[in-house]
């Protein structure tokens, strides 16, 4: 038996029950501020629980900067916002060297540190800036440091970017290379809020005072609680579980559904896996259990998936769509395993 599915002793229960009532009052500080995003709110968190990153997929005005800020608070997290537009130079979020001169006239290069150097950061609308501004990111998303004139320079511990795109006007856009889509952890679609939330955003926002977030955790507590997850105990069949839906989406091989044999042109790598593994562990751990089971994995099978796919020319023409792909494979490759 490995390790992690051991099950837990008595200290480390203790700790994930306080973890998790400590991350509850997280998640309902953020959802006073974030109003009918109960979904968006819970995944973002699951996604900075695994020290992973997100991407935010939502038409404006859905709260999505008004989420990042809130987290950045509630978490107790030094953040930053870069608005991504098709002038914005790499330099602009890295940072750069500048040559100043001295009282005694001597001259020397200092750093000027970029919007990067902190520790939650919101790159609204990435997909506006050019690719090779968009690849400034790369290396800071995935080592948690970048290079500048051939130093390496470290990132604050935690770090984590939460990314947003428009998905109605994408006139002058670049879309994200699959190697970038692949660093984020989840993809989190944003949607309308229903009519009673609205109403209640409307009461909530128009008046002379708006509710103000408190720090619940603090940067030290958050990397203990993102360790903790990872040594979090799982069981076999949800490791199968994974493992069976992963492998499942790929085309061409000896596991591919047939569900995706014509409709997918590419499947997702053993990173899906990876992100899988640590999201269905952080979302028992929000819900206050000591395990995750297989209902998780099908929970988390769409925001760990659905931007790390693609369908196939003839499946777009059809007018076949991934949100349905996965929800099949998840219908005949994991419910019935759950059922069984």
């Amino acid at each position: 038996m490995s390790d992690q599915s051991q099950p837990a002793g008595p200290d480390m229960i203790a700790e994930m029950e306080s973890v998790a009532a400590t991350l509850a009052r997280a998640r309902d500080m953020v959802g006073r501020r974030v109003i009918g995003q109960e979904k968006v709110v819970e995944l973002t968190i699951n996604a900075i629980l695994c020290g992973g990153h997100a991407l935010l997929v939502g038409a404006p005005g859905l709260a999505k900067t008004r989420l990042v800020d809130s987290l950045g608070t509630v978490l107790g997290l030094d953040a930053n916002r870069v608005q991504f537009t098709p002038d914005l130079m790499p330099s602009d979020i890295l940072g750069a060297e500048v040559l100043e001169t001295g009282p005694d006239g001597s001259r020397t290069f200092k750093f000027i540190e970029g919007p990067v150097f902190c520790q939650l950061l919101m790159a609204d609308e990435i997909n506006r800036a050019s690719p090779r501004t968009q690849s400034a990111l790369l290396q800071a998303m995935q080592e948690k440091k970048v290079t500048i004139a051939g130093q390496e320079r470290p990132l604050d511990r935690p770090f984590h970017v939460l990314a947003t795109q428009n998905p109605i006007e994408q006139e002058g856009t670049y879309p994200l290379p699959e190697a970038q889509l692949d660093r984020f952890l989840l993809q989190i679609d944003v949607d309308y809020p229903d009519r009673a939330a609205e109403r209640d955003i409307l009461l909530a926002t128009t008046g002379t005072e708006d509710f103000q977030a408190e720090a619940v955790f603090d940067a030290a507590g958050l990397i203990a609680a993102q360790q903790l997850i990872r040594r979090m105990p799982v069981g076999e069949s949800v490791v199968e579980a994974i493992l069976t839906l992963v492998r499942s989406a790929r085309p061409g091989t000896a596991e591919a559904s047939p569900l995706v044999a014509e409709d997918v042109a590419w499947g997702p790598g053993p990173r899906a896996a990876q992100a899988l593994m640590l999201a269905v562990r952080a979302r028992a751990l929000m819900d206050g259990r000591l395990a995750p089971s297989p209902d998780d994995v099908a929970a988390l099978a769409h925001p760990i998936l659905v931007h790390r796919m693609a369908l196939s020319f003839a499946a777009r023409a059809a007018g076949k769509t991934l949100d349905g792909l996965i929800a099949g494979l998840v219908e005949s490759v994991l419910k019935t395993d759950i059922a069984a």
